[in-house]
């Protein structure tokens, strides 16, 4: 699969219109399903265009691909969800903005769980992405779209968002670069929102190099949104192959019960990996960590469900012909909202109502106030953190979609990094019957610089994110 850099070389010996035309051929005869909608004659316009005026910009004419719930003008926008069938947004996303203004070319919306709510692309209504390495396994999620067409040769670059791992998710299940910003580090304007106070868009790639080339592009302060943050925003050029005097940590909690052995074994060989060219480890203790996937659930539930009140029949999206506002409302929400974002309204409403408001979601506040504070201790004497971004390989489809429980314990190791709000990036580190093992490692509020900078050294020392599916 090309990077960005040869795709550089070869629109320049050639044309942007030939490199679209070619990955959108690639996208119409693929199985995966990673596209719920492919903007071809708008991308082959915009690649023609963008060869009559010169390659200037940092991605000219790079196809990348948008997960389905980050709003682009003109291009169906759906969330995966029947609710949304049909809606055209009249603006871009700011990171869309971003990627424009760097000469991208938009060439297609990737499929997700509903509404984000799901670990494996399983829950829209579009039906389920296939995992390229293994197409009767799951690609993983919310945005299992993106790291499946990125895996699969579909796209060169794919942005996610990740609420509670859902770009790590699927960067590890699908042997991809996908990387969860610090919170307020890229804006989310124009990103539909889930739960607003935890969600963070991310971009996807099959190499550290390219995921910091398109952080550089869409990373940086926007007015629009009222979390974003000034940053510095060059991160390519923190790409060192260099992690002499790096001090790692090894939250023994991460490696615990459920833990599959080879995950284990893979992400504590490649830790040695990173001892060996200099790098020291110490394990640490991070006790509020069992409690993180209760207090996420509640937090995520509460706010998808005053965030998804918006979707009433009303303005937009599938509406019924009704005597009143209520039936309405009833109807359309019934009809239009798959059953596990139901699910998560339910409960989100009833850790809200009167009476279980403190019981429930003040504590999960609380709880996660404890999380950042234990984050905010390690930091002190570690540079970064390491351990497994998924505690298994990708499971089979059809697997736990009937068993949400054991859906949501599957995000045990990523959601006290949404919790905390710290960034961090899954990497290919290994296999397991040809499935891929993703490692995360995990930096300091709005230290991209180090985290990507680790994550380009292990890769440059070794050959796990050359591998293809088809190819091991």
């Amino acid at each position: 699969m090309a990077t960005v850099n040869e795709l550089r070389e070869k629109i320049h010996a050639g044309s942007s219109e030939e490199i679209v035309a070619g990955y959108i051929e690639k996208i119409e005869s693929d199985r995966l399903n990673a596209f719920i909608t492919i903007a071809k004659e708008s991308a082959l316009s915009r690649a023609k265009e963008i060869d009559s005026q010169g390659h200037e910009g940092l991605l000219s004419g790079i196809p990348v691909a948008i997960k389905d719930n980050i709003s682009t003008k003109g291009i169906s926008t759906t969330c995966a969800s029947k609710i949304l069938a049909g809606y055209v947004p009249p603006y871009d996303a700011h990171v869309v903005e971003r990627l424009k203004d760097a000469g991208a070319v938009i060439i297609g919306k990737t499929n997700m769980d509903e509404f984000a709510m799901g670990t494996s692309t399983e829950t829209s209504f579009y039906g389920p992405t296939r995992n390229p390495w293994n197409t009767e396994r799951v690609p993983g999620g919310s945005s299992g779209g993106s790291a499946a067409a990125v895996a699969g040769g579909e796209a060169p670059l794919a942005l996610g968002s990740d609420t509670g791992g859902s770009v790590r998710c699927p960067a590890s299940f699908c042997g991809v670069v996908g990387l969860k910003p610090t919170y307020g580090a890229v804006s989310r304007y124009g990103l539909i929102s889930y739960a607003n106070s935890l969600e963070q868009i991310g971009p996807f790639a099959t190499s550290v190099r390219d995921v910091a080339a398109i952080f550089d592009v869409i990373a940086g302060y926007d007015p629009r949104d009222s979390t974003s943050v000034r940053t510095e925003t060059n991160y390519s050029s923190a790409l060192e192959n260099n992690v002499r005097g790096l001090n790692i940590g090894v939250p023994e909690e991460y490696f615990g019960e459920g833990t599959d052995e080879k995950v284990e074994k893979s992400v504590w060989e490649a830790i040695h990996t990173l001892e060996a060219l200099g790098a020291s480890w110490k394990e640490v203790k991070m006790p509020n960590t069992k409690y993180a996937l209760a207090a996420y659930y509640i937090i995520a539930m509460s706010e998808a469900s005053s965030n998804l009140a918006r979707f009433d029949g009303m303005r937009y999206g599938l509406r019924t012909e009704d005597s009143d506002w209520h039936t309405t409302f009833s109807q359309v929400r019934a009809a239009g909202f798959g059953e596990e974002v139901k699910r998560r309204i339910l409960l989100g409403t009833y850790a809200l109502s009167a009476g279980y408001h403190d019981k429930y979601y003040l504590k999960a506040l609380k709880i996660r106030t404890l999380i950042k504070q234990d984050f905010e201790r390690v930091f002190k004497d570690m540079d970064v953190l390491i351990a497994p971004t998924m505690p298994y390989p990708a499971f089979r489809l059809g697997e736990k979609i009937d068993d949400p429980l054991s859906l949501y314990l599957a995000d045990v190791d990523t959601v006290p990094i949404n919790l905390a709000g710290v960034p961090s990036i899954s990497i290919p580190c290994g296999f397991s019957g040809g499935l891929p093992i993703g490692m995360q490692i995990i930096g300091k509020h709005f230290d991209e610089a180090t985290i990507l900078r680790t994550a380009y050294t292990f890769e440059e020392n070794t050959d796990f994110h050359t591998k293809e599916p088809g190819g091991l």
